[in-house]
């Protein structure tokens, strides 16, 4: 079976390596975000908390609306009830003392109040948001975090969560503070003096051109700092998943200056965003320190004429020092505002990515077994497929691997081998023909049922944090416990699981760190037999171990595979043992195929290759 030629792959793995292009969107730490994704975020999210939103609302009026009964009272007792003391008559400073104590409570209840139901909007609008950004992550497709560091994964759910917790939890308080400041003072001066009033309304024309250009340029500076904070995360992660190489290699001089500058970067930002809000407050103060110098002036002047009550002149003022004090608060919301845009704005970008394999409209079954063995028939149609950065690493390419067969599937690297293992498992789409298994196309099967048809078991056996016996029941969540020790036993991993310190139940520790690359190789084939898959694909899963580990796994591969139909990647020509026909890959296209005893006696490429590695074992 031959294909025509191809551009050849030129990377590890069959992928190309992907070049540095400024212009992909993988390259840059913003994702493109559709417009209005961020705002139709923001809804999503606080649309399930109207009711919760609009009593958080009403107990902020009700605390500013108390709080600034306080400057009215002042000036009743400084007008009216002193006087009346002086009278002998106590009446109105006992009422102006209750009432102002009375204030105080009540303004000190409604904020526990606010502040306790607001934290509670805030915190499951963060639960949401988080819960929303790993499930998203996970069902983005293989191509997305090969492409999309998992740093900045990491950055979008820790930092950019974090500044938008900082905007709900106190910016937004911040806001509505200066907002109803603003509306409450503006209406009791002009209703005390309308003269004062409006000299006060407007000396918030200079303050609002003052906001206009502070939000502008603090907008550029913390898109920045976040971009920063990033690339920070992305090479301290990338330096603790490589801390071997890094040591074997002495890389960490290199790493550190490399840190450094990254880490300068962010200082400089920061301290920018910082320069940014003291200019902002130093004009807002110089703004509202003149204006209220001013309206002391005018209003002295006019209580001696007679125009003005004192009352009224002490009123405005601390009314003014409360329209004012909160303008500094508000270059604070402004800094939670813009460093929350700016993440509301990375996590809408990422949000909004659509897995390249995306879910079939309507999903199909397979049909029942043909036959008492598990395996399934396996046809690549016309199959072309090549990575976005890189030529065809398929060209047109057809096979088809009867139900129950064992192929392996050999070549130099960049044949095409691993890239044809992941269309099978559809980690990718081709981007022309099909994949069937049992005549149906991969792309109409739901993925839970593809997961349980199909099993791929990788050269690097992924164990997560936990317990070897959860590690097994990955392969089937439901399986019960004596289940898990009999696939263990046909596998052959049965004796050392039971001589770890706490047998099935032992802590493997992150990574599987705690027990040999032999025996995760054991527990990933052990996961792989529970999950009973009709096709299985062995991605180079022997080329790391040793001879006895490699010995190990081949005795469990013969119990894995057996009436299945399976694909064996190998770059070690022991693996090919196990297979019932052999397929040699040459950039894309399969050069010979056949039985293993018939290629070895040939003169072909297989042959090559089998008398090198034979060579090599002398």
């Amino acid at each position: 079976m031959t294909t025509t030629a191809s551009t050849p792959a030129v990377a590890d793995d069959d992928e190309p390596a992907r070049p540095q292009d400024p212009g992909d969107p993988f390259d840059r730490d913003v994702l493109p975000t559709p417009p209005g994704a961020t705002a139709a975020l923001l809804r999503s999210l606080l649309a399930p908390m109207k009711g919760r939103t609009a009593l958080t609302t009403s107990l902020l009026l009700l605390q500013q609306a108390v709080v600034q009964a306080g400057p009215l009272l002042v000036a009743y007792a400084i007008d009216t009830a002193v006087p009346a003391f002086r009278e002998h008559r106590h009446g109105p400073l006992i009422a102006v003392a209750v009432g102002y104590l009375l204030c105080a409570l009540a303004s000190g209840l409604l904020q526990f109040a606010f502040i306790e139901s607001s934290a509670r909007v805030s915190q499951d609008v963060l639960l949401d948001l988080r819960g929303r950004i790993f499930r998203h992550a996970q069902a983005l497709s293989v191509d997305f975090h090969e492409r999309y560091t998992s740093g900045r994964l990491i950055s979008r759910s820790t930092t950019d969560v974090e500044s938008l917790r900082e905007l709900l939890e106190e910016g937004l308080q911040e806001l509505v503070t200066v907002v109803l400041s603003f509306v409450y003072i503006s209406a009791m001066l002009l209703w005390l003096d309308p003269g004062l009033g409006a000299v006060a309304v407007a000396s918030f024309v200079p303050l609002y051109l003052l906001v206009r250009v502070y939000r502008r340029r603090a907008q550029r500076v913390f898109r920045a700092r976040s971009t920063a904070i990033a690339a920070v995360i992305v090479k301290f992660v990338e330096t603790m998943n490589g801390i071997r190489p890094v040591r074997a290699f002495r890389r960490e001089a290199a790493n550190d200056a490399d840190f450094a500058v990254l880490n300068e970067r962010h200082e400089r930002v920061n301290g920018d965003s910082l320069l940014e809000m003291a200019r902002y407050v130093v004009g807002s103060r110089l703004v509202a320190n003149t204006a209220v110098a001013a309206i002391v002036l005018w209003g002295a002047h006019r209580v001696v004429s007679g125009s003005l009550e004192l009352g009224v002149l002490a009123a405005a003022v601390l009314y003014l020092r409360r329209l004012y004090d909160p303008i500094d608060r508000l270059g604070m919301f402004l800094n939670s505002y813009q460093s929350a845009a700016a993440s509301l704005e990375k996590i809408a970008g990422l949000l909004a990515q659509t897995p390249s394999v995306p879910e079939p409209v309507r999903p199909r079954e397979l049909p029942p077994l043909k036959n008492e063995f598990p395996g399934r028939e396996v046809v690549f149609d016309g199959v072309r497929f090549g990575y976005r950065t890189g030529g065809e690493v398929l060209p047109r390419f057809d096979l088809t691997l009867p139900a129950g067969q064992t192929v392996a599937v050999v070549g130099t690297t960049g044949a095409g081998k691993s890239t044809l293992a992941k269309l099978l498992a559809r980690f990718y789409d081709p981007s022309a023909g099909r994949v069937l298994l049992d005549g149906v196309d991969l792309r109409e099967l739901a993925v839970p049922e593809l997961r349980r048809g199909v099993v791929m078991v990788t050269q690097e056996a992924f164990l997560f944090s936990g317990t070897v016996a959860d590690n097994i029941a990955i392969g089937r969540p439901d399986a019960g416990r004596e289940e898990i020790e009999q696939a263990a036993k046909a596998i052959g991993a049965h004796e050392f699981i039971s001589a770890l310190p706490d047998g099935y139940d032992t802590d493997v520790r992150k990574r599987g760190g705690r027990i040999s690359a032999g025996q995760r190789q054991l527990v990933a084939f052990a996961r792989a037999l529970l999950a009973d898959p009709a096709v299985l694909i062995l991605d180079e899963a022997t080329s790391s171990l040793d001879i006895p580990g490699e010995r190990a796994v081949q005795r469990a591969m013969s119990t894995v595979l057996r009436g299945r139909t399976a694909v064996v990647i190998a770059h070690r020509l022991s693996t090919v043992e196990v297979a019932d026909r052999v397929l040699v890959m040459e950039h894309g296209r399969i050069v010979e195929d056949g039985r293993p005893a018939e290629l070895i006696a040939g003169t072909g490429r297989f042959a090559d290759l089998h008398r090198a590695w034979r060579d090599s074992l002398a």
